[in-house]
């Protein structure tokens, strides 16, 4: 700290042993060590406080970092979460309103079906005969127009019975 050497020191301590004098020289020896301890343990601890305040930036500054970077990666999460809920959503609607429509034109097709047997089983001479007819019928329907899809061919059977009933 100081640049001192030992023969500075020597000087010091003639002069001090001259003017306090031999009696007091111990007394005042051991006061300024331990005035010079404390000094040095003071500095030491104010650096020891310095760097404890250095490090705790350091840290906020670190925390803050991983905050941002936990919010980003959050953030990207709910986005993409949402992204892919958004069409599941809607393919789920979509293939409901599909089912229900399947399911009321089945049960349509079954009142017809119904209603269309009940009025053929008057006399089973017509039954056979339309029986027999809605199979060729059947047969050519499918043979002529191949439905792309189950509605389309139950809509053609329906066809075909509303046909015989006329």
């Amino acid at each position: 700290m100081f640049d001192i050497s030992f023969t500075e020191l020597m000087l010091i301590g003639v002069v001090a042993l001259v003017v306090i004098g031999p009696e007091r020289l111990p007394k005042v020896a051991r006061t300024v060590g331990h005035l010079v301890g404390r000094a040095q343990r003071y500095v030491g601890d104010v650096k020891k406080d310095i760097q404890r305040e250095m490090d705790l930036d350091k840290l906020d500054d670190l925390k803050n970092q991983v905050k941002d970077a936990a919010d980003s990666v959050k953030s990207s999460i709910k986005n993409t979460s949402e992204s892919i809920s958004k069409p599941l959503q809607e393919a789920e609607q979509s293939l409901k309103e599909a089912s229900k429509s399947v399911e009321e034109f089945a049960k349509s097709a079954k009142e017809e079906i119904d209603s269309s047997t009940k009025s053929n089983s008057k006399s089973d001479d017509t039954k056979q005969t339309s029986e027999g007819d809605l199979t060729q019928e059947t047969k050519k329907v499918e043979a002529n127009t191949k439905p792309k899809s189950d509605a389309e061919l139950a809509d053609a059977r329906l066809k075909q019975a509303s046909n015989n009933k006329a």
